[in-house]
């Protein structure tokens, strides 16, 4: 299919062209439904065209002296036989082609062979089209070798007949009408087949557009529920732990009870905010409010100092040009430190130190979030059983980024998370695609 609109022609949008393909498919449709009643159409109008000529003329006696002189005149009856043996076949052409012309062939031999001369022989042809057009195209060879061997004779018999045309001008013209039935037959055969694969097509690249979108649909449902997980487990934790730490004040300190409270607000409006802008691109409205951009590895002071807030000791390196980073490898960073950090306060309690390190070496940024445990551990933490939703969810951005995530125990007791992205850009040959 061209690519230009201008290369299509313009005719195929004419009214007439528009009418006539409405028509054919108008068509098409009566006769999947009624599929008899155009066999009796094509049999009616072959008999109409065909037959009745050679009715009236019998009855006349008009016709050249030649042929009336070479072949025999049959009766009305006799006539009317044999024009019903090669056309009453026909009604099965399309659901036993082969034997539709082998009846037909069967008649036409019997015509010839008593020496009557029929326009109704153009059945034949019908005959061996149908053969083309609906039947396996092995019985093709055969059945076009049948009809050419039937027609040897008859071309003698006109060439004998009419002395104005020889054997081969006689058989060239019979040939010449057999190849133009078994062209149109493999022409529409053909015609229909690129249809049919084009309806496939259709039909196929319909399945994978609603693939495609069930597919997406999952995505970003799975993306929104690990942005979920990440926004309300991590605030969540903070908060239940400044609340216990609150409690814990109010009986001693007053003041410290008062500031756990207030933190526990901040933590709060923090988790909504958050949850404001990520459940903002689901509204449809065209004038929804400006959201606040994703965080970035500039907002890990504020999450640290939240943290800290809770009870653990917190300590942020970094190294290298971290500001240069897309917004996609910060927002990744800044997730996987925040479930590393909520991991930690959630096992290891607020009585920890946490060590976080953001660095750029190379074509990898390095990030490790390493705590020292509880500080009652007497033994090195066991890997759990079955990784929680945190630790596959961290493993799957990295992996965005061709990275690795490695979680484990340490030998003092605490517990290390390691995650190592690529931040070397794909490169695409010129001329390529992604």
């Amino acid at each position: 299919m061209p690519d230009d609109p201008a290369a299509v022609p313009s005719w195929t949008g004419s009214p007439l062209v528009v009418r006539l393909t409405a028509y054919g498919q108008r068509l098409r449709q009566a006769d999947r439904r009624h599929p008899w009643v155009l066999a009796l159409a094509v049999v009616a109008a072959l008999f109409l065209l065909f037959c009745v000529p050679d009715l009236v003329q019998h009855d006349d006696g008009d016709g050249p002296d030649e042929l009336r002189l070479a072949f025999t005149h049959l009766p009305v009856a006799g006539t009317l036989a044999l024009q019903a043996g090669l056309l009453l076949p026909l009604l099965w052409r399309r659901r036993a082609p082969s034997v539709a012309l082998a009846m037909t062939a069967a008649v036409f031999v019997v015509q010839w062979s008593l020496g009557v001369f029929l326009r109704a022989d153009v059945a034949l042809l019908v005959a061996l089209y149908s053969v083309t057009l609906h039947a396996r195209l092995r019985h093709l060879p055969w059945a076009g070798a049948g009809v050419v061997a039937l027609l040897l004779p008859v071309a003698a018999r006109v060439s004998r007949a009419v002395s104005a045309v020889s054997f081969w001008e006689a058989l060239f013209f019979l040939l010449t009408a057999v190849t133009a039935a078994v062209a149109l037959g493999l022409a529409v055969r053909i015609r229909r087949a690129q249809l049919a694969s084009l309806r496939d097509r259709a039909r196929q690249l319909e399945i994978e557009r609603d693939q495609r979108s069930k597919l997406a649909a999952v995505t970003e449902r799975t993306r929104m529920a690990r942005e979920m997980h990440d926004i309300i487990g991590h605030n969540l934790s903070v908060i239940i732990t400044l609340a216990d730490g609150g409690a814990y004040a109010a009986d001693v300190t007053p003041e410290r009870s008062k500031q756990a409270l207030e933190l526990v607000g901040d933590a709060g409006r923090q988790a909504l905010g958050e949850l404001r802008r990520m459940l903002g691109v689901l509204r449809e409205k065209a004038d929804a409010p400006e959201l606040n951009p994703q965080p970035g590895i500039g907002d890990l002071d504020a999450l640290c100092t939240r943290i800290r807030a809770a009870g653990p000791e917190i300590f942020l390196r970094s190294g290298g040009e971290l500001d240069t980073l897309d917004r996609g490898v910060q927002l990744m960073t800044y997730r996987i430190v925040q479930e590393a950090l909520t991991n930690t306060l959630k096992h290891a309690g607020p009585r920890t130190r946490v060590d976080v390190l953001i660095a750029v070496e190379g074509p990898a940024l390095r990030i490790r979030v390493q705590d020292t445990g509880p500080p009652d551990a007497a033994a090195p933490l066991d890997p759990p059983a079955e990784e929680g939703h945190g630790i596959a969810g961290m493993r799957e951005r990295a992996a965005l980024y061709g990275g690795t995530v490695t979680v484990g125990p340490t030998a003092g007791g605490g517990w290390v998370v390691q995650a190592v992205l690529d931040l070397t850009p794909i490169s695409v040959p010129p001329g390529g695609a992604l």
